[in-house]
């Protein structure tokens, strides 16, 4: 195992127990940096995105997986050691590490490139500690190479933000020059709303932060509204990147003739009762939007670098997170928050 030799402990922090984030769920800890196994990248983190998902941790929404778990999924790290049959990386190059940590490789999903599904899947955060901390260990075959000329802070929500939001644009199904409603505006929705841009989209935004409708004007949007109001003209395509299942029958009300709606959380509240003839008929379609695979990433991450995709970031630093997931629980953040350690 080659490596830099680890001078200190790490710091970071831990959703203890979860609840209401103005209860303090998430509280600092200190460990023994880990030692990366057979196949593992340790990283000395420059910069963690802070994903809604980990606010729906911290407070419960999505039950732990494990006890004390160190939150965060959107890490952007260099490598300071690497595990016995690592021959992608070497100490010193800059690493990513996202939501998807491991999948089984074998199964009927895995061997149908649907890893997304993969029944035996780990998610960093979740099943393994994240990137709330100075140091993060990393699966090397779910790592992502990252230009070392790029800052850190806004490279870092491209590792979910940024691949969950492409993903949820291909399952939209937009047409090429098709009309695409985005519900809610935050850190995934800023970045997908700049690929269809670029393929040529009207997109239109709804949603209730009037500082993420300003965005959405700055980044091009035809036009921007209140979460509940109707765009102005049908749509061809919708994602609700919003937590709130009242907006799923509002968006189905919105789609054109045979348009999708994906639905782009790992968490939404109740949906209401929908009506066929209303929200389903004349082949709309309801979709959901599960994790992401790596050829999700590889494929954004290029696209990003091509389009030079804009990142709107908010930065907190490290010992700040109980406030940046505050924040994004009132809607205070523009774009991505970050936190960057100290």
């Amino acid at each position: 195992m080659a490596s830099e030799p680890a001078s200190h402990m790490l710091t970071g922090w831990a959703v203890e127990s979860p609840g209401p984030i103005m209860d303090g769920p998430l509280r600092p800890v200190r460990r023994a940096v880990p030692s990366p196994g057979p196949g593992d990248l340790l990283l000395r983190v420059e910069a963690c995105g802070v994903c809604r998902t980990d606010l729906h941790l911290a407070e419960g929404d999505l039950a732990p997986h494990r006890a004390s778990t160190v939150p965060g999924h959107e890490i952007v790290g260099r490598v300071t050691a690497v595990g016995e049959s690592v021959t992608a990386f070497r100490v010193g190059d800059r690493a990513g590490g996202a939501w998807l940590r491991s999948t089984c490789g074998h199964c009927r999903y895995c061997r149908a490139g649907q890893e997304n599904l993969c029944p035996a899947s780990l998610y960093t955060g979740w099943d393994a500690d994240g990137g709330f901390a100075d140091v993060a260990l990393v699966p090397a075959d779910y790592a992502y190479a990252l230009p070392d000329d790029q800052d850190a802070a806004s490279l870092a929500p491209l590792l979910c933000a940024g691949i969950i939001g492409y993903r949820a644009l291909r399952r939209s199904a937009l047409p090429p020059k098709g009309r695409l409603g985005i519900y809610g505006f935050g850190a995934s929705a800023h970045l997908a709303a700049q690929v269809a841009l670029a393929e040529g989209a009207t997109v239109h935004v709804l949603t209730r932060s009037a500082r993420a409708r300003e965005l959405a004007v700055e980044l091009g949007a035809s036009s921007v509204g209140g979460a509940y109001d109707r765009p102005p003209e049908p749509l061809d395509s919708a994602i609700l990147f919003a937590p709130v299942g009242d907006l799923v029958p509002v968006a189905l009300e919105a789609l054109d003739r045979s348009g999708t709606l994906a639905v782009a959380g790992i968490h939404l509240t109740d949906i209401p009762v929908l009506t066929y003839r209303r929200h389903l008929f004349e082949e709309r379609n309801l979709r959901s939007v599960t994790s992401n695979t790596r050829q999700d990433g590889r494929d954004f991450l290029a696209t990003a670098a091509q389009i030079g995709i804009r990142v709107t970031v908010s930065p907190y630093p490290l010992s700040h997170a109980d406030r940046a997931l505050r924040d994004l629980a009132a809607d205070q953040v523009s774009g991505a928050a970050v936190l960057v350690p100290g």
